[in-house]
């Protein structure tokens, strides 16, 4: 097979493959509470709201959006510092180019913690 086409196969597959785990590994995490709950009726538990909330999905970080929005920007970073590094200027467009989307994702996080609903979570 040619390496043209392999190396993007690759790539591509392996964004695929993580993907596909962690979703996998999230479905699995709730098969377990949902036999925990399970396995505690039967046995004639009671159940508190709050140990029911404390199982179910965790809520998610008030600084969430803030995080995903500084590794967006570290990726474009490295994608920008992956360009600078190339000595092909056409290659040095391309990678600043493939940088500005993590770049302006990173800001739209950034600016949603900002001015987010702070009552969330």
């Amino acid at each position: 097979m040619n390496e043209d086409v392999l190396i993007p196969m690759v790539v591509f597959g392996s964004i695929a493959l993580i993907f596909i785990a962690w979703q996998y590994f999230r479905f699995k995490s709730r098969l377990e509470t949902q036999h925990t709950f399970r396995l505690a009726l039967e046995k004639g538990s009671e159940l508190s709201p709050e140990f029911i909330k404390h199982l179910a999905e965790p809520q998610p970080s008030k600084d969430r959006d803030l995080r995903r929005g500084l590794v967006a920007l570290a990726l474009a970073l490295g994608f920008a510092t992956l360009g600078a590094a190339i000595p092909d200027a056409e290659a040095t467009k391309i990678m600043m180019g493939v940088a500005a989307f993590p770049f302006f994702i990173g800001i739209a996080f950034i600016v949603m913690h900002r001015f987010g609903n702070k009552n969330e979570s």
